[in-house]
């Protein structure tokens, strides 16, 4: 109870018996009636008071979150799967060869999926630990419904389940950590600050508008939507030189553990960690204004990441053939690196502009270089096949002898969009992508069923509409279309193969291949 309640009650008390004493004939029991009245009053107060108090003592933790549920309707067109091999004849020359044998060339069909449903649950964590450190959390559950396996059949790299990928693939009702890393600001009373742990490195300029969100990640959406673990470091810049927001961040950061937790015993498989780094400035950013660049730099990419897969019974006729595996029946096996394959570079520049009417308008550059050492795993090398070598007598060795490419490519794609207010509570939007042959952004976690829009090797565009219901709640009906020009969208195992060669059998490719689809959606998004 809190000291000026208690002293109401005290005076209270004072003044009853001088009440009684000025007037005998006073009712007692009405001054004992109005007296309780009295105390449950101080008492309502009290709590009142306390509840606050208590909240801020013990209740340090805050949560937020969001709550989702999406209805797409799929369409793929000219779906293909032709695997095959290249070989190295006897005298040198390379030739293709087809795993269904000569001249049989795949046969390309359509797909639909008329109706796929997803929920998407995200709960944010907020605690101040003290004056100048902050930490924060993100929780995601992420599942399509009917399925909580947790494991997704393995049809192309976007479906590979990975550290760096789980949240935003439909992977089950299991909540995962998305988020969690700590903030310490103005270390030693200067404008630097450190931040570790699970990065916030999705959602970033500037796909948090298709999103209907502020901006949620530090590097640029356009080069990468790729959870990841490590450290930044930061200083704000604006303090001294005046522009607003200006920021430059140093970030660090382990996208593979090659030691530890490997599926061997005795260090069989020599494969050396995949270091990510680079910088990721805020050249501007005064409220309508943002200018962005990332420089970044993936070193030592191994050939795939730890993680789990459904064997489809396509693979495992050629991996293991003569295995009687009923077709209703997958091998939920754990994947990891056989072999480091070479580096990735990547750098882009965004900016985003807000006008006074509330129009928004973006547009993205990106670069990107793949450079490979010559090794390859099963899948193959950076952006480049397996190489096996012919016998005399006409027969394939079946253990590469080395990669189809071993040189660097550059590539680039550009990514661009508008967002119309179209009244005081709905938006119209339109975007537009596009990637060149060899484009390898680390956009996986992009949650777009087909893949990665804005990983695309050919075009991608997209229109939308979102109805905010209220501050809290919106309505969002969108369309995408992908139209590929290259395979392997998304990875950087494998050579890009041309889409229309490999539906003419004069190419191959492991995984499937898609030449057009199309994604119709519309979802209800909640914010708690």
């Amino acid at each position: 109870m809190k000291p000026t309640a208690l002293a109401l009650i005290i005076s209270q008390v004072l003044i009853w018996p001088q009440a009684m004493a000025q007037d005998t004939s006073s009712d007692v029991d009405t001054l004992k009636r109005q007296l309780a009245e009295l105390m449950e009053e101080v008492e309502y107060l009290s709590e009142r008071v306390d509840r606050p108090e208590t909240h801020a003592a013990t209740d340090r933790v805050a949560i937020t979150g969001d709550f989702r549920t999406k209805v797409h309707s799929l369409h793929y067109q000219d779906v293909s799967w032709g695997p095959g091999m290249t070989v190295q004849t006897p005298d040198g020359q390379r030739m293709a060869m087809s795993m269904f044998g000569p001249g049989v060339k795949p046969m390309p069909k359509d797909i639909d999926n008329d109706l796929f449903y997803t929920t998407r649950l995200r709960l944010n964590i907020k605690a101040k630990v003290w004056d100048n450190v902050n930490f924060t959390g993100r929780l995601t559950m992420f599942k399509n419904w009917g399925d909580s396996t947790e494991v997704n059949v393995f049809d192309s790299w976007n479906s590979f389940t990975q550290d760096g990928t789980s949240s935003g693939h439909p992977n089950g009702d299991t909540l995962r950590v998305e988020r969690a890393y700590f903030d310490w600001k103005n270390i030693g009373g200067s404008h630097a600050y450190l931040s570790i742990g699970r990065r916030p490195s999705s959602y970033g300029y500037p796909t948090n508008l298709r999103e209907n969100e502020l901006r949620g990640g530090t590097p640029s959406g356009h080069l990468v939507n790729f959870n990841f673990d490590g450290v930044t470091l930061g200083y704000k810049l604006g303090e001294i030189t005046g522009i607003d927001g200006q920021v430059l961040r140093f970030c660090y950061g382990q996208g593979y553990e090659s030691e530890w937790g490997n599926g061997e015993m005795f260090g069989n498989i020599e494969t050396d960690d995949t270091h990510l780094g680079g910088f990721n400035i805020d050249l501007l950013d005064d409220g309508s204004n943002v200018l962005q660049m990332t420089l970044f730099a993936a070193m030592d990419v191994a050939d795939g990441f730890k993680g789990t897969m459904a064997m489809p019974q396509e693979l495992i006729d050629i991996m293991m053939p003569g295995m009687q595996v009923p077709s209703n029946v997958n091998f939920v096996t754990r994947y990891q690196p056989s072999t480091n394959i070479g580096d990735i570079y990547l750098g882009g520049l965004t900016f985003v502009r807000e006008e006074d009417n509330g129009l928004k308008w973006f547009t993205s550059l990106g670069w990107t270089r793949t450079d490979p050492n010559g090794n390859v795993g099963m899948f193959g090398g950076m952006n480049s096949d397996p190489l096996y070598a012919m016998n005399p007598d006409g027969t394939v060795d079946m253990s590469p002898i080395g990669s189809t490419d071993n040189e660097a490519h550059d590539a680039w794609s550009i990514y661009t969009g508008i967002q119309l207010p179209i009244a005081d509570n709905q938006k119209l939007g339109l975007e537009y992508n596009y990637g060149s042959k060899y484009w390898t952004p680390f956009t996986q976690a992009q949650d777009d069923p087909i893949g990665s829009k804005l990983a695309t090797r050919g075009h991608a565009f997209e229109a939308y509409y979102i109805y905010e219901v209220n501050p809290r709640m919106f309505i969002k009906v969108a369309g995408l279309y992908y139209d590929f020009d290259y395979s392997g969208s998304g990875s950087p195992v494998g050579a890009p193969q041309n889409i229309d060669e490999v539906i003419d059998g004069q190419a191959f490719s492991m995984m499937p291949v898609v030449d057009t689809a199309w994604d119709a959606n519309a979802s209800i998004t909640l914010k708690f």
